[in-house]
């Protein structure tokens, strides 16, 4: 698979078979224009045409099941494979509609209650056009399937929210930032999180608008970490090198933990083969120092955040702060983008599987080398973190 596959998404501009378009097409829902199916609950928030976007709902046509392996961490949980993930989106059928990101409709007030909802909940929909079999693939988001222009949608069943969530989006005027984190302690899970944030249920009233999901999903991993290193800057450094190593459909993460003042830095290695590379190995890479980062990661873009999160978890939950290095391969396997939950999920696999621990560096990368393609060469050429682990720094050249 090469670079074509993912500009062409299925149009055939090879001339073969699309290897990725058939797992759709093999379990595409029969085209209706009135169904009722359990949404996940999920929901999409476009950004093309901002403040004027298309925001809508994903749901089954036929199979309810679908509804319960919505996100990356049920795949994750659940162990599937990039067919799995594909057959089940596949099912799905997208209805939406152009919506003012400010402006209330009935379309956009079921959407906030499926939102809510910790639960499926069944829902009958009114298409206006039966759906194109197709699909929408991106590295931000999960893959978005058969879209249908959508005239209206009822709510069957009561939503299932839990009271803070209740609370934080109602009655409580507080700020996006402090929504999140409070959500977040309430073991709210991430996935849930984004989606209130991208309908618009987040933030004093006064400023609550729909975000894009594709700029939800990042800002979202971006706060929670944030908010968790305000803390863990003031916790005593690891005092151990500790490794960890994980991965789920074609991606490996190893995660180096290395004594020292918090840094982080984040590497992406998508091989000779994927849909990324064509057919040269690609490399990037963003780091951040104690202070943090005053701009957005442009290189490993929303996967830099989604590998952070994961990161910051573990220190906050072993009380310790530390030099860490998230090194990514991204491997010909993972023949379609599944979003950039999976990233977070593989993170948060490494860090859950047993510990590896060295008495100095070179034993620990040397263990990296037995499990990656690179060359431990052209890591340490790309490192940020290893170049300057164990140098003698002052405080200021530290935290730039």
């Amino acid at each position: 698979m090469d670079m074509l596959c993912i500009k062409c998404k299925g149009k055939g501009l090879c001339g073969k078979p699309c290897r990725i378009l058939s797992k759709f097409i093999d379990n595409a829902p029969k085209p209706k224009l009135h169904f009722s199916g359990k949404s996940a609950p999920e929901i999409f928030v476009g950004r093309i045409g901002y403040p004027y976007v298309n925001s809508g709902i994903l749901a089954p046509s036929e199979n309810d099941n679908i509804s319960n392996f919505a996100t990356a961490e049920e795949w994750s949980t659940n162990n599937f494979s990039v067919e799995n993930v594909l057959r089940l989106r596949g099912q799905l059928i997208y209805g939406k509609a152009k919506a003012h990101i400010k402006i209330n409709d009935k379309l956009k007030q079921v959407t906030k209650e499926l939102a809510l909802s910790s639960k499926p909940v069944s829902t009958e929909f009114f298409l206006k056009k039966k759906p194109v079999i197709g699909f929408t693939s991106d590295s931000v988001f999960r893959p978005m399937t058969n879209p249908a222009p959508i005239k209206k949608v009822v709510l069957e069943e009561n939503p299932k929210v839990s009271k803070k969530v209740d609370y934080l989006t109602s009655d409580y005027d507080v700020n996006a930032t402090t929504a999140l984190e409070e959500l977040y302690k309430s073991n709210i899970k991430v996935d849930h999180l984004q989606k209130l944030l991208s309908i618009g249920l987040l933030g004093t009233k006064i400023k609550r608008k729909m975000v894009p999901t594709r700029w939800s999903i990042t800002a979202t991993d971006d706060t929670i970490s944030k908010q968790q290193l305000e803390k863990i800057r003031y916790y005593p450094e690891i005092n151990q090198i500790t490794l960890f190593s994980g991965n789920f459909v074609g991606n490996y993460v190893e995660a180096l933990i290395l004594p020292g003042k918090f840094s982080f830095e984040a590497i992406e290695t998508w091989i000779a083969g994927n849909f990324y590379a064509e057919e040269k190995t690609q490399i990037s890479q963003d780091h951040e120092g104690f202070n943090g980062r005053k701009k957005y990661a442009f290189n490993v873009t929303g996967g830099y955040y989604a590998m952070r999160l994961p990161t910051t978890e573990y220190l906050e939950k072993i009380k310790r702060q530390a030099n860490v290095l998230i090194f990514r391969e991204i491997r010909p396997e993972y023949y379609a983008p599944l979003g950039v939950g999976i990233v977070r999920e593989t993170t948060r696999r490494a860090f859950a599987n047993q510990p590896k621990y060295f008495d100095n560096v070179e034993e620990a990368i040397g263990d990296i080398q037995t499990r990656i393609k690179i060359s431990i060469k052209e890591l340490r050429e790309k490192s940020w973190v290893l170049k300057n682990y164990g140098k003698q720094k002052n405080l200021k050249e530290f935290f730039n």
